[in-house]
């Protein structure tokens, strides 16, 4: 139980940090918190809904892991390295793929949902 609630405290610090400095996980959240509900009407069923939902889950997540692997890296050299420019690079499309995946899922559920497909 102690280790269950440290790793709550630890994931709550990072997610705390994450709204405080990354304006794009901010905005991840906000459109979080407005696809919950409007999700309820789009998505054709709860199947759907648990993917749409999930999809912007994963998009979160990866921006985490983004923002992490950004944070070692200006950790690690604070000047700037052609090298670690790719890397952070990379992490971007891997956040961009991650957005687009979701975009899809999402569509294509609204075209589901007014019975287009």
């Amino acid at each position: 139980m102690r280790r269950l609630y440290h790793a709550t405290i630890n994931t709550l610090r990072g997610l705390s940090f994450a709204a405080r400095s990354e304006a794009a996980f901010r905005e991840e959240i906000i459109l979080l918190a407005i696809a919950l509900p409007a999700g309820l009407f789009i998505a054709p069923g709860a199947g759907w809904y648990v993917a749409m939902v999930t999809a912007l889950f994963v998009v979160m997540a990866v921006e985490l892991l983004n923002t992490a692997v950004e944070k070692l890296a200006d950790h690690i050299t604070p000047e700037w390295n052609a090298e670690i420019g790719i890397i952070k690079d990379m992490g971007s499309a891997a956040v961009f793929s991650s957005l687009c995946a979701a975009a899809l899922i999402w569509v294509v559920a609204v075209l589901v949902r007014v019975d287009v497909l």
